[in-house]
C-alpha cells in the first residue's frame, strides 16, 4: 500500500469520491472481505461486492489474499494507498494551466501552479513506483507572520533576491530541469 496516491484517470476520481466507494477505500487500509466490509458499513455483501470491483476495475483495490473456506474463496482486498488526491489532469488536460492567467499574484495563478505541481509529481511518483525507483524532491513548508503589507513586500523582494540568485550560482544548461515553486498565502481560520 502506498502511503498517497495521485488519481490522474476521471472514471477512477469518480469512483474514489463517491461517497459509498469513499468510505470502503478507508476502511480497507487493512485487508477485509466482502463480508467483512459489508457487517462494518451496514450494506449487504452484495452490494458492497458491486463497489469493491469498481474500485478494483479503477486499480484503487486490490487483491492481497484468497482463503479457501470449502468449496467457497474468500477474497481479501486492501486499498491501493493510505490516501488519495486527485490530480486538476482527471478533470481537464488544461483544468491547471498557469499560463493562462496573466495575473501572477493572483489565487487563480497560485491554485493553477498547485495543480500542476501535483500533476507533475504525480505522473513522477507513479512511474517512479512502477521502475522500483525514487523521485528527488525537496519541500519547504513553514509559517511566517507578517505585522504589515510592507513587510510582506520587503519579505517577497529579498526571497526573490535570494532565489534568483541561487538559481545563477547552480543553475546549467546541460542539467536535468527542476521546477522550483515558491508559493506564500494567507493560512485559512479554522472553523469551528
Amino acid at each position: 500500500m502506498q502511503q498517497i496516491e495521485v488519481i490522474e484517470d476521471a472514471d477512477a476520481a469518480a469512483a474514489a469520491l463517491d461517497p459509498v466507494r469513499a468510505r470502503l477505500l478507508a476502511e480497507l487500509a487493512v485487508p477485509a472481505s466482502a463480508a467483512g466490509l459489508a457487517a462494518r458499513v451496514g450494506l449487504t455483501r452484495q452490494k458492497v461486492n458491486y463497489h469493491l470491483r469498481a474500485l478494483e476495475a479503477h486499480g484503487l483495490v486490490g487483491l492481497t489474499e484468497e482463503r479457501r473456506h470449502g468449496g467457497l474463496t474468500e477474497r481479501l482486498l486492501q486499498a491501493s494507498a493510505a490516501s488519495y488526491v486527485v490530480s486538476p489532469a482527471a478533470v481537464s488536460p488544461s483544468a491547471a494551466d498557469p499560463g493562462a492567467t496573466a495575473d501572477r499574484l493572483s489565487a487563480r495563478y497560485l491554485v493553477a501552479l498547485a495543480g500542476r505541481l501535483v500533476r507533475e509529481v504525480g505522473t513522477l511518483a507513479r512511474r517512479a513506483s512502477t521502475s522500483g525507483g525514487r523521485v528527488s524532491t525537496l519541500a519547504i513548508d513553514t509559517r511566517i507572520g507578517f505585522r504589515s503589507a510592507a513587510d510582506r513586500a520587503a519579505f517577497a523582494d529579498d526571497l526573490t533576491a535570494a532565489v534568483l540568485d541561487l538559481a545563477a550560482r547552480y543553475h546549467h544548461d546541460d542539467g536535468r530541469p527542476h521546477r522550483l515553486v515558491v508559493a506564500a498565502h494567507p493560512v485559512p481560520e479554522e472553523s469551528s
